[in-house]
């Protein structure tokens, strides 16, 4: 009761305020200055006039409170995460986790927003992050508050509801999709995004603090993403806690790749014309032995820290090797085993004698080890040891994929250069592919530009069978994607060939476009 009682004093103090020092004064400012006059002279109407619209001033700066001492995003104009922390903290501790008064905690975060920053800029990413954060705004009501958590990611405080329950939230996370969907315009050109949304239902958090709340709901969207992109998932007791990526986390790194904790998962890619496996990705993975799964971008800046991409290199390259003779040894075939080299071993001058060798102790033809080398890396590349070792693994037999094709702007003299084998078409063009017409003319483009250069081509991040059946149908000839299997540990490879091996017997030819 005390607690109730002093809320309605402040209430009622606030309510006060607002009424005799608000902004709505200065509608009566002139019958004020009138009086003053009339019953005060000029002395008084003096006084007045400096005094009162100084307290109206003051009355609005107070109105706002913590704002004003909340340091604010450069970017969106939001709050940050302190703000947004204290805020649940105040609400969840008010309400006590009352699902039927509580104000609930939800995450979004752009989907491969470092991506979009790498392709567009810093002024392109700034603005879509302006842009989803006032269609962010235009979702949610006038009272919910919205911060910026940075790279890409914002929170949201949700105000006291009548009604929070877990269909609401899917449909209200659903919106908050939909409104991020729509095509953004960026220096004349069209830009489609995704986004993952993770929330807290009251109930479900353990502790009724801030902190709690927003670790709860970074949680669920760490879930989400580990689900593929656009997923939606709620905060369960039993997910893990959501992982921080401090600088201690380095020595950490270090151990795990000397430990064999850190080791590729293979992704199958496969051809659109048969269904047929014809190679698989190899894709580092932590799986940590007390925090589970680490997803690549919280260990990632780490082993860029330390400088240890080459040793990563090593370890994802020895296991990918040793994979395939083991599926060699099981009568499995697959054709080969994509690994992506960064720019630091792309510039270690013995990277080619490395890879002969490699190749020569694991008695396996150099076809059998794709090189996939980032878009950007080709389009930028003034360096003589880049260019050597790329064109003596090629002329080797090791086959060149171009990653992330469509966000580097690698020339056609570069890609000629490079004696590239296969573009991987970058899932920002794959995107809704089998709805969205521009972008179906976009990839038409890029299959008739790799046609006429003898090019094969594979498209990346493919999420449904309609992306899956429309890139078919425009003539691209490899897919890789969640809708044809996320990435697994090798341990799991076997049977997902010998299954994939099954299925080709019932396995449609899709009909290719007419030219």
């Amino acid at each position: 009761m005390a607690f109730g009682t002093g809320n309605q004093i402040r209430t009622a103090g606030r309510f006060i305020r607002s009424v005799f020092l608000g902004p709505q004064l200065a509608a009566f400012l002139p019958a004020v200055m009138l009086g003053a006059y009339w019953f005060g002279g000029e002395g008084v109407l003096l006084v007045a006039a400096v005094i009162l619209p100084a307290l109206i001033a003051f009355a609005g700066l107070a109105s706002r409170g913590l704002d004003l001492r909340s340091p604010r995003d450069s970017v969106t104009g939001l709050p940050g995460r302190d703000h947004l922390v204290r805020h649940l903290d105040i609400t969840a501790r008010a309400t006590g986790g009352n699902d039927s008064q509580a104000r609930v905690g939800l995450v979004i975060e752009i989907d491969n927003f470092r991506g979009l920053q790498g392709m567009y800029g810093e002024s392109g990413a700034e603005a879509i992050l302006r842009q989803t954060s006032e269609r962010i705004a235009g979702v949610m009501r006038r009272d919910d508050l919205i911060a910026s958590l940075g790279n890409g990611r914002f929170g949201i405080a949700m105000e006291k509801t009548p009604r929070v329950d877990l269909e609401t939230m899917i449909r209200l996370s659903t919106r908050l999709q939909e409104a991020i969907a729509a095509p953004f315009s960026i220096d004349g050109a069209r830009i489609l995004v995704t986004a993952c949304v993770g929330f807290a239902l009251p109930g479900r958090v353990p502790d009724q603090t801030g902190d709690a709340y927003l670790a709860a709901a970074e949680s669920a969207l760490a879930e989400a993403q580990r689900s593929g992109p656009a997923s939606i998932r709620a905060f369960t007791r039993a997910m893990r806690p959501r992982v921080s990526v401090p600088d201690a986390l380095t020595k950490e790194v270090v151990r795990a790749l000397e430990d064999g904790q850190i080791r590729p998962w293979f992704q199958p890619q496969i051809s659109t014309d048969t269904g047929a496996l014809t190679g698989f990705e190899a894709l580092a993975r932590w799986e940590h032995p007390e925090k589970g799964r680490i997803a690549p971008g919280a260990f990632l800046p780490a082993i860029a820290r330390a400088g240890l991409f080459e040793r990563l290199g090593e370890v994802i390259l020895f296991n990918a090797l040793t994979a395939i003779r083991e599926w060699d040894r099981a009568g499995l075939e697959v054709p080969t085993v994509a690994v992506n080299f960064s720019p630091d071993e792309l510039r270690n001058p013995e990277l080619f004698d490395k890879l002969r060798w490699e190749l020569d102790r694991f008695d396996l033809a150099p076809e059998r080890l794709t090189i996939e080398v980032l878009e950007d890396v080709v389009a930028k590349s003034d360096d003589d040891v880049v260019t050597r070792n790329i064109a003596a693994l090629s002329k080797l037999g090791c086959p060149i994929d171009l990653d992330d094709f469509g966000t580097g702007h690698a020339s056609i003299a570069n890609i000629r250069r490079f004696n590239v084998n296969r573009i991987k078409i970058d899932r920002s063009f794959v995107t809704r592919v089998d709805t969205d017409r521009d972008q179906q003319n976009m990839v038409a483009a890029i299959l008739t530009m790799a046609e006429r250069l003898g090019l094969a081509t594979l498209g990346e991040g493919v999420e449904s069978h309609g992306e899956h059946a429309m890139l078919s149908q425009l003539g691209c000839s490899h897919v890789q994607g969640y809708s044809i299997a996320k990435p697994m540990p090798f341990e799991e490879t076997g049977a997902w060939i010998i299954e994939n091996q099954r299925r080709i017997c019932d396995h449609p030819r899709l009909p290719r476009q007419a030219g």
